[in-house]
């Protein structure tokens, strides 16, 4: 298994008469098989809500889910199952599946609907479990919940019980330096979707909307389908810039496929910049977008930076692997002719997307209607750009029902975010 890395810069000319330019650059990380390679084994870990509001249907979905994707697994991957309402459990520890059937039994007898929301016990058995079976594995987690989970209580300056948000954001960055990779699906539409969107992004994962129960099952099989298809782990991007280049200040990386996350940066002691990048799928890119700015440089071809990609390879049981190294090439004129990328075009317009669905977020919890409506049909119109029909669908009906001063449902909120940082699917 290889790393595939491609870079492009939205413009690849630079007006040498400029003191300062900005090109935003494209990267395109995936791996790649060597003839008759086998998908690797899997480490999964159902971390899943029990709580009384999953009674009836959506546990029942739940579990029809959960046995389809059990039927999917090989010989050698290995299944763990969490359980959590007002406390967790482990009704299936992490285990080779041998016998899936048995496992399914276990599932239907154990799993009961009863009782309240804690889902950072839920989430910290899971990572426990998880961490039993990485070895030479994929290991993913599906943390699945319907709620909100459990605030502390705040009398004037103490703060009585534990906050349970916060146990889970603390959750989330602890799997992420262990290099585990957890995947969150809210159930309905009354979940926390700061909270999950936080817990996905930490570690490379995606969020996923199950708005009726009968969707369960497609979105565990799409979130399967690209676990499956993991090729390495626990990648890191290095990027190293010339003297006359430096990133943005505000928010310079982001990824924007297959979903958009805000990735943090890590400055190293040689100047250049690490980037966490979990798993790389071998039928799906992760495209990075990196903000640049440019000072005065000589004319002519200069390389402006280098990439790099640290990563293991769990089929040969190798760890801190490093690529080739790949230059970054801008060419520098006197007489500049703009030569604009459109693929690197559309990441710009796709990050767009999500940034001015979260400023309208922001300007509805500050009691901006109009405000936000007014972003919201940015967002709409950028999202016809980029050619996402549905999202643009969604966001303008959200920001017409603002318009005609109706008040947007937990339903509307949740479709807003989903929609702005992935390409809806529809079924």
């Amino acid at each position: 298994m290889k790393v595939q890395l491609l870079r492009a810069l939205s413009d690849t000319n630079i007006d040498a008469t400029q003191l300062s330019s900005q090109r935003q650059l494209a990267i395109s990380i995936s791996a790649v098989a060597e003839q008759f390679e086998q998908n690797l084994p899997l480490n999964l870990c159902l971390i899943l809500d029990q709580s009384g509001s999953m009674h009836g249907k959506p546990l029942k979905m739940v579990i029809a889910a959960v046995e389809r994707l059990l039927d999917r697994l090989q010989p050698g991957d290995r299944i763990s199952v969490v359980a959590f309402s007002g406390s967790a459990t482990v009704i299936i520890p992490n285990q080779i599946v041998e016998d899936p059937e048995s496992i399914k039994t276990q599932i239907r007898k154990k799993l009961q609907a009863s009782g309240g929301t804690v889902i950072a016990e839920g989430l910290q058995q899971g990572i426990t479990e998880l961490m039993k079976g990485t070895r030479g594995a994929v290991s993913q987690a599906f943390l699945l919940t319907d709620g909100h989970g459990e605030d502390s209580l705040k009398i004037w300056k103490w703060e009585i019980g534990p906050d349970d948000s916060r146990r889970c954001r603390e959750f989330a960055k602890k799997a992420a330096k262990i290099n585990l990779t957890i995947n969150t699906l809210g159930f309905g539409n009354n979940w926390n979707q700061d909270l999950l969107e936080t817990i996905a992004d930490a570690g490379g994962g995606t969020l996923a909307h199950i708005e009726r129960p009968e969707q369960a099952v497609h979105h565990f099989n799409r979130l399967f389908a690209r676990v499956q298809s993991v090729g390495l782990t626990n990648a890191y991007l290095i990027l190293s810039l010339a003297p006359q280049v430096r990133l943005a200040e505000l928010r310079p990386i982001a990824q924007v496929a297959p979903d958009i996350i805000e990735l943090p940066v890590e400055p190293e002691a040689d100047g250049s910049f690490i980037i966490r990048l979990g798993d790389l799928m071998k039928d799906e890119n992760r495209v990075v977008l990196a903000n640049l700015y440019l000072g005065k440089l000589p004319e002519g071809q200069q390389v402006i930076g280098n990439v790099q990609v640290r990563y293991d390879n769990p089929s040969l049981h190798e760890e801190g692997l490093l690529s080739q190294i790949w230059p970054i090439y801008a060419n520098v004129m006197q007489a500049y002719q703009a030569d604009f990328d459109p693929h690197v075009h559309k990441s710009i317009l796709t990050l767009a997307k999500y940034r001015q669905t979260q400023l309208a977020e922001t300007k509805l919890r500050q009691g901006d209607r109009s405000g936000a409506a007014t972003m919201l049909q940015t967002a709409a119109k950028t999202a016809l750009q980029i050619g996402d029909n549905n999202a643009a669908t969604v966001l303008q009906t959200s920001a017409t029902r603002l318009q005609a001063g109706e008040k947007l449902s937990n339903a509307d909120l949740k479709k807003t975010r989903i929609v702005s940082k992935t390409v809806l699917q529809s079924f």
